[in-house]
């Protein structure tokens, strides 16, 4: 599996992308991108400024350059935006060539973490309903990853330790 040296997070915002991804990089003495991070660095301005000043087409646009320029970068941890997934070339990046994690949690604990949070832009103003209609459609796309992780009832720990069982029977 030499060609699959990234390890790739992936999942719904709130899903703790960053945090798990933090959690193993360490534990793999592996650098960690935060590509949502990236983003704001490259823009000097929060991702929910960048959609309210400049749209979600936009967005999108620095999106994919930054991931797909994260995803170049060799035996990295990385954590990509909830929406990144849906984008054709991102996604057939990280299948042709990373290792991908699902963090997959039930809709009601996703609703929770994410309802009302400013910092996602998506989320902010859509009602329960829209939330679940959004957690069912990106479920189908992130389903396609490597690996899916149920992460109900787990803490950070244990969900790291999952993923590092996984990455190390390969």
């Amino acid at each position: 599996m030499e060609s699959k040296e990234n390890l790739v997070f992936l999942g719904m915002m709130g899903s703790g992308k960053s945090s798990i991804g933090l959690i193993i990089s360490k534990k793999l003495k592996r650098n960690f991108i935060d590509v949502d991070y990236e983003i704001e660095k490259e823009m000097g301005m929060k991702i929910s400024n960048i959609f309210e000043k400049k749209g979600e087409k936009y967005f999108r646009k620095i999106e994919e350059i930054l991931t797909i320029k994260s995803l170049k970068k060799h035996k990295s941890v990385i954590s990509i935006g909830g929406g990144a997934f849906l984008n054709y070339k991102i996604k057939k990046e990280i299948l042709d060539n990373h290792i991908s994690f699902w963090l997959n949690w039930d809709t009601e604990t996703l609703i929770r973490r994410i309802k009302n949070s400013q910092k996602r832009p998506i989320a902010f103003k859509a009602s329960k309903n829209e939330l679940k209609n959004l957690i069912k459609k990106r479920s189908t796309v992130y389903s396609k990853a490597m690996y899916k992780i149920d992460c109900k009832n787990l803490t950070k720990n244990m969900i790291a330790k999952k993923i590092l069982e996984i990455y190390e029977t390969k």
